[in-house]
């Protein structure tokens, strides 16, 4: 059973402003490994939890690398499917 999370779903257009970077900058982060891909919410919308979005800023924030940076974004993507939505 889940602990009460406070999770919210983050669109791309408050993404692009918390990451200083641009709609195609985020996809093209999403298609080399640097940023988790949304989920989606409906047929028409997607969006990302916003653990995520901190979790990949604060990796920024203390300078991980490129390498450090896709094993998170695996790792997040992972506990997606595992159901592992404990904050780290």
């Amino acid at each position: 059973m889940y602990k009460s999370l406070s999770i919210q779903l983050i669109r791309l257009p408050e993404v692009c402003a918390s990451q200083g970077k641009c709609k195609s900058s985020i996809y093209n982060e999403i298609n080399s490994g640097l940023f988790p891909p949304p989920i989606r919410i409906t047929s028409r919308n997607s969006a990302w939890p916003s653990t995520e979005i901190e979790a990949i800023t604060r990796a920024r924030i203390a300078g991980k690398n490129e390498l450090e940076i896709k094993k998170l974004v695996k790792k997040l993507v992972a506990d997606r499917i595992s159901g592992g939505l404990e904050n780290d």
